[in-house]
């Protein structure tokens, strides 16, 4: 398991802070004792569009006094929220950080395309396996 992601009710259905839990998919989290009494608290059940999600590396972009659970997410679990959180230039920039550890064809440009994109550097270190120090390098080519 990793560092606890966040359920939390949205303000309005239509906020933009955190990922709708139905974009998500399924999470083990969501049939437990403790997930389930707090859906029967908020009034609301996981497909409400006011139901949301957010990796523990963003639960500082949870709204003040929302209404949140801290909920533990297995790596794929946790992944798979970030994919789905992700713009589109971001999600195809983290897709080709992971064939790069495959490949190392182009590191360089790959890897200025990913910050050009907004993908964090520490997403990038993890995705890729590259040192930190090789992106320093690669960002001021």
């Amino acid at each position: 398991m990793t560092d606890d992601a966040y359920l939390f009710l949205a303000e309005t259905a239509s906020g933009r802070q955190g990922t709708p839990l139905t974009l998500v998919g399924e999470l083990e989290c969501l049939e437990t004792p403790a997930v389930l009494a707090w859906f029967t608290a908020q009034g609301v059940n996981p497909t409400s569009p006011s139901v949301r999600v957010l990796p523990p590396e963003q639960s500082g972009l949870i709204p003040e006094g929302a209404e949140r659970l801290p909920v533990p997410l297995s790596t794929e679990e946790l992944e798979g929220l970030r994919r789905a959180a992700a713009t589109d230039s971001v999600a195809t920039a983290e897709e080709d950080l992971l064939a790069f550890r495959d490949n190392e064809e182009n590191r360089d440009a790959l890897l200025r395309r990913a910050l050009a994109a907004g993908v964090p550097a520490h997403r990038i270190v993890e995705l890729s396996g590259v040192d930190p120090s090789t992106l320093s390098s690669a960002s001021q080519a």
